[in-house]
């Protein structure tokens, strides 16, 4: 098993992979546009020569990321693989110098065994929320927030992103969408 930063090659096996899961409504569907936008956030498994999953770790600000569109192929499951993947997500906000990650996940078991726990979608800032507008389940939204928080990596002192205003879980621009 091997964990490498993605490449152009990797787009195709990528996009298929969450696509798959985007299938079965477990995640966003991903352009080819959207995959070699944000390359740089993603990191794949291959085995033996075959891309099998998938993460990235996108930068929301200075002192949080997302892990996203992480994804293992169909019948690859419960291998470890996404444990792994998630851990490199964990290193690189590490070398980053970020001390919170977070995902929105129906995973919760999953992410809960990786040290994440819980926390209230409105404690998460309103960038978070960029992708529902794309998302069909943007007026009611079932995703579980988690986050873990690097206690070894010191706090930023930059302000903090502001958090999403009360009473606004998904932030949709009227006639966006629909």
């Amino acid at each position: 098993m091997n964990i490498r930063p993605a490449t152009i090659h990797d787009v195709p096996a990528i996009q298929d992979i969450v696509n798959s899961h985007a299938e079965h409504g477990r995640m966003l569907f991903k352009s080819y546009a959207q995959l070699y936008e944000s390359l740089r956030d993603f990191a794949v498994c291959e085995i033996d020569g075959d891309v099998v999953g998938c993460v990235g770790l996108a930068i929301i600000w200075g002192d949080l990321a997302e892990v996203r569109s992480l994804a293992v192929k169909i019948g690859r499951q419960g291998k470890g693989i996404g444990k792994q993947l998630t851990r490199w997500c964990v290193d690189e906000a590490r070398r980053l110098g970020i001390r919170k990650l977070m995902s929105l996940t129906y995973e919760q078991a999953f992410f809960e065994k990786l040290g994440f726990v819980v926390v209230e979608k409105d404690s998460l800032p309103l960038k978070v929320w960029s992708d529902c507008v794309r998302c069909p389940k943007r007026h009611g939204c079932d995703e579980i927030a988690m986050a873990l928080v690097l206690d070894d990596i010191p706090p930023l002192a930059a302000p903090a992103a502001p958090p999403t205003p009360k009473g606004m879980s998904i932030p949709v621009l009227p006639g966006l969408g629909d």
